[in-house]
């Protein structure tokens, strides 16, 4: 889930291309069911969530939605997003009950909603849902740049001279202290310098865990530090010299890897 501000809206995205409906109605009220319903026992609005389920959907129920348009407009007529989901199979809207439920629509369907409920909102919905997916195909580009110099990277790491700041710094740890270290404690020993526990207990304010608040070198660094350490767990390395190896590979592919990153980036 991520969010996008629209005219001081936020409005949130969930599985990429799915925009939520709630958000968007709360733009101009905060009786975002009634907005919606309201939206949805137009005719317009059936037919054009009909056409883009059987353009998109192979499961469509083209029966059920027939009842519907045939009703849509009348004043008897009442459709909430749940009903019009669970009795055509449609798959563009999906309502959720909960904290974190609301009513989500493709992004297609979205931006009609943001047509009906403002021409402006609309307009900068979509030149700010384009930003953001902008900013996602640059970050994967670079992800995708940064994997395939790895290779490269694995074999110049054995023969370079690195006379730079050494991130991370080189650690030392007493056999005593890994007795019980789990095998993702060694990496995050190597990588990061700290177990998990000591992360959380330095930071008791963040979710998650130490490894969702690393950026993407480290996340490639820590897949290739994974492989060796397999590798050495089958060479019978003890648990002090494997920590001593991935630390130091960890500095030098941290170093290579951030240089990369700068050069790919000047490039850009």
């Amino acid at each position: 889930m991520v969010k996008i501000s629209v005219l001081g809206s936020n409005i949130s995205i969930k599985d990429e291309e799915y925009i939520s409906l709630t958000d968007i109605a709360r733009y101009k009220d905060e009786r975002t069911d009634d907005i919606i319903k309201n939206w949805l026992r137009n005719r317009n609005t059936i037919e054009f969530l009909g056409i883009w389920e059987k353009i998109n959907n192979k499961d469509f129920n083209p029966v059920e939605f027939d009842g519907f348009r045939k009703r849509a407009g009348l004043n008897s007529f009442v459709l909430t997003a749940t009903q019009w989901m669970e009795k055509t199979s449609a798959k563009g809207i999906i309502s959720r009950p909960g904290r974190y439920g609301g009513t989500f629509a493709h992004k297609d369907i979205a931006f009609e909603f943001a047509s009906w409920i403002s021409v402006e909102f609309k307009l900068y919905l979509i030149r700010e849902f384009q930003r953001l997916k902008d900013e996602e195909n640059e970050r994967k580009s670079l992800d995708w740049d940064i994997k395939r110099t790895l290779t490269k990277i694995n074999y110049r790491i054995h023969t370079d001279a690195i006379q730079k700041h050494l991130i991370p710094e080189k650690i030392t740890r007493s056999e005593e202290n890994l007795i019980y270290a789990t095998e993702a404690d060694i990496l995050n020993l190597a990588l990061f310098g700290k177990t998990a526990k000591e992360w959380r207990e330095r930071n008791p304010e963040l979710e998650g865990n130490i490894r969702d608040y690393a950026d993407v070198t480290q996340l490639v660094c820590l897949s290739n530090l994974e492989n060796l350490n397999a590798l050495f767990i089958k060479e019978k390395i003890e648990k002090t010299k494997r920590l001593e190896k991935l630390n130091t590979i960890a500095i030098d592919q941290m170093t290579l890897l951030i240089d990369e990153t700068k050069q790919i980036k000047a490039k850009k």
